[in-house]
């Protein structure tokens, strides 16, 4: 007999429990149920299941084998549709949900790049800053921050890490001092994430290992960009990603924190439905994706930016004017060299 076909009637008689009702979902007669899993057996020589009038149960063997069947058929499932799916065309409608900051500063050129290799889809783009359900909202793909999708039916994959900068203006430091510490944090006033993305802790890892530092918050919003404009307003220390602020760093508008000192990475995550009949325009979109940060170094910055920049601590005070908001946010972010600051350094708590 079939041995793939032997496999699968075993793995459905253990999943419900009984031969009749196998029988019936796989459209056989319960006799043929019966002889597939009598062959798998013998073949085994060994028995799966026992059998009583009112029940089956798995052996010790059967459980074994139920366990390392189902992932078989699943992987050759999995082989099936990847071949099914570069025998289609990718077309229709792509539902994308992201953040809205990270959106902003990478999706455009993955779209552009993507509809040009894959006319016939029409990607549909929702930036959001809240946790979505990709089946109950209806979307294809999702790009999350941190591992927020915990269903069982989502796979997440990670597509890039990004750093987090603490940062301030010039003249916000002049006026209260340069924390050089993350326990002198506390004492500055702190424009910040809710803490559902964050917790009520920061935790950095220095020299002497980590710190913990509860922030004073002064405002809180649920948008990266919006704290960027509060930080260029001077109104507290703010902790940013470093792909959004690398620019202003650069042209003296922020001045980068606490260099020796680091941020636990963030981790960005392209979610999707489960992999089972995934579409082929899920699937081209997903591989451009990972190929695409693969190369960039637009979404990360971090780790390579730090090290460019560590020399260049401790971080002074720019003496010329802020320039204005309007310069480019993607500029390299190539600090520039500055003098000591003249500003009180707070002591520590």
């Amino acid at each position: 007999m079939d041995h793939l076909q032997s496999m699968r009637v075993f793995v459905k008689v253990a999943d419900l429990g009984s031969f009749a009702r196998a029988a019936s979902a796989m459209d056989i007669s319960n006799a043929v149920a019966t002889r597939h899993v009598a062959d798998l057996e013998g073949r085994l020589g060994t028995r799966l299941l026992n059998r009583t009038t009112r029940s089956l149960s798995l052996t010790e063997s059967g459980q074994v084998y139920l366990e390392r069947a189902r992932q078989i058929l699943d992987e050759l499932e999995d082989v099936e549709q990847m071949v099914v799916a570069r025998n289609h065309e990718p077309v229709g409608t792509l539902r994308i949900v992201a953040p809205v900051v990270f959106g902003l500063h990478n999706l455009a050129p993955v779209l552009q790049s993507y509809t040009e290799n894959f006319p016939k889809v029409v990607p549909d783009l929702t930036l959001v800053d809240r946790q979505v359900d990709l089946v109950e909202e209806g979307f294809d793909v999702g790009i999350v921050v941190t591992r927020q999708m915990r269903s069982a039916s989502i796979v997440t994959r990670r597509l890039t890490t990004g750093c987090m900068t603490v940062c301030a203006t010039p003249s916000y430091l002049e006026k209260h001092g340069v924390p050089t510490h993350p326990e002198h944090l506390a004492e500055h006033p702190s424009l910040s994430l809710p803490t559902e993305y964050w917790g009520d802790e920061r935790v950095f890892t220095g020299p002497d290992g980590e710190v913990r530092v509860r922030p004073t918050n002064v405002i809180v919003a649920n948008n990266t960009a919006m704290l960027r404009q509060f930080a260029l307003l001077g109104m507290g220390v703010a902790i940013l990603p470093s792909y959004l602020i690398g620019g202003d760093i650069a042209r003296g508008a922020l001045v980068r924190l606490l260099p020796d000192f680091r941020l636990p990475q963030v981790e960005i995550n392209i979610a999707y439905p489960s992999r089972r009949h995934l579409p082929a325009k899920v699937r081209t979109f997903i591989d451009h994706l990972v190929e695409h940060f693969s190369h960039s170094t637009d979404a990360t910055m971090g780790e390579q930016w730090a090290a460019q920049n560590s020399a260049l601590a401790p971080i002074g005070v720019e003496t010329r004017a802020e320039q204005p908001e309007s310069a480019d946010p993607n500029l390299s972010p190539r600090l520039p060299r500055s003098p000591r600051p003249r500003v009180a350094v707070p002591s520590p708590l």
